[in-house]
């Protein structure tokens, strides 16, 4: 009787501890997945949404009203948007009782617009860390399977006395499976993690450089109410 040497029927012939290993593969294989589509989603549009605003931002629009623009729509802001209303919002506020003192308020402004690129990143990085453990520990579970299923062959193959090919194929196979299940699993979420990674960086230095700008921006503004006062 030739024994069944399809995935499933390899599966269904392995041992317990190798099918947890497969399942616990699967499991890991579609979590990550659905982080890299949603993370993916994620980081394309705060690229876009990123462009757009800085192209609103720098079309000599009036502050006041793009802020209040921003601030209607309520929680939907993000990214550039979510900086520039905590950094426009904290420099209205000091200004109105530190005018006289420009750099208080610049303090003030700087340090709301930190707290938001601090939260905004922390949004794009999300279950990355997810992905790079995937990643990371996928092939060492699917080593731990062959090697075991390997072992449970042999040791089979040790209580007969004529041994064939035939006897220990299938063990091997089922047992193989469990490591090319693991790199299945390992190698979109490495280049994902790596992707995704590069990807936020690029988001992280835009966002600071804007970030300087607008400083420079409302920095201005404050020495010339000093001024004015």
């Amino acid at each position: 009787m030739h024994a069944d040497m399809s995935f499933i029927g390899l599966f269904l012939q392995a041992s317990v501890l190798v099918k947890l290993v497969m399942l616990t593969l699967l499991g890991l294989s579609i979590a990550s997945w659905a982080v890299i589509i949603q993370r993916r989603k994620m980081l394309n549009s705060a690229r876009l949404k990123s462009a757009r605003f800085e192209d609103t931002f720098w079309s000599g629009v009036d502050l006041n009203r793009l802020y209040k623009e921003l601030t209607a729509r309520g929680e939907s802001v993000a990214g550039l948007e979510a900086m520039f209303v905590a950094g426009f919002k904290e420099y209205s506020r000091l200004i109105k009782v530190n005018s006289k003192s420009p750099d208080a308020v610049m303090e003030g402004t700087s340090r709301a617009m930190r707290v938001s690129l601090s939260r905004e990143m922390e949004k794009l990085e999300n279950n990355l860390p997810m992905l790079a453990t995937i990643g990371s520990t996928s092939p060492y579970i699917g080593l731990f399977g062959t090697v075991w299923g390997i072992m449970n062959s042999f040791i089979a193959l040790g209580t007969v006395e004529n041994a064939t090919l035939a006897m220990v194929a299938p063990g091997i196979a089922e047992a193989l499976i469990a490591t090319a299940m693991g790199l299945f699993a390992a190698i979109p979420a490495v280049v994902a993690y790596n992707r995704f990674a590069t990807q936020a960086e690029k988001l992280e230095m835009a966002y600071a450089n804007f970030m300087e700008e607008f400083s420079n921006i409302l920095q201005r503004q404050a020495y010339s109410e000093k001024e004015a006062v």
